[in-house]
């Protein structure tokens, strides 16, 4: 409404009530906010627009050898031809796992008390914090999958191994571009950063 501003409670104020100093704050917020939401906009259109002409370069690249890609099915990396500039193309999973995770831990749990009869209990703990929670409640995936490299040819290790496998679930993805270019003279690679923190 003309002559009032809203304040963080949702009450209007008459304008002239409010100090010069919080309507100087209010007015720079919000020009930078407006900026952010203008910049966020280009960079969605540099990275649909990044994705595209990598998709479409590398189905020109693969079609010399009658192979259909179908896009956005790996991680992809292209070079300038004078070795100056790398363009990455990186496909995250997000992991998760379901509730035959708590199969695999009853399993590993007997193989524990089977082979710890009389011994020490650090290798418990060592196991039990493979399984333990953030705070946000969410499970390591890295330490749970971290147990499938173990070489433990135990047939009760191995099923619960196989639990794990079993439980692993893919439940979403994200893209990421990062781009890339070489330092002289050290030829080391440097990012050319899209985050505002370190430009």
């Amino acid at each position: 409404m003309e002559g009032y501003m809203t304040d963080s409670k949702g009450r209007l104020v008459p304008a002239d009530m409010v100090p010069e100093v919080d309507k100087t704050r209010d007015e720079l917020v919000k020009s930078i906010i407006r900026g952010a939401v203008e910049t966020r906009g280009v960079l969605h259109k540099f990275k649909t627009y990044v994705l595209g002409e990598v998709n479409a370069f590398v189905e020109l690249s693969l079609e010399k050898y009658g192979v259909e890609w179908g896009g956005n099915k790996g991680n992809i990396s292209l070079l300038s031809f004078d070795g100056m500039y790398r363009v990455q193309v990186a496909i995250s999973e997000y992991l998760t796992f379901d509730e035959r995770l708590q199969a695999a831990k009853k399993l590993i749990d007997e193989c524990i008390t089977k082979w710890t009869e009389g011994s020490r209990s650090e290798l418990k703990a060592l196991i039990n914090n493979a399984f333990q929670v953030d705070k946000q409640g969410k499970i390591n995936t890295g330490r749970i999958l971290g147990l499938r490299r173990l070489e433990i040819t135990d047939p009760t290790w191995e099923k619960a191994m196989q639990a794990i496998s079993d439980s692993l679930q893919v439940v979403g993805s994200k893209t990421y571009i990062r781009v890339y270019q070489r330092q002289e003279p050290d030829g080391r690679w440097e990012p050319v950063s899209l985050d505002v923190a370190a430009v």
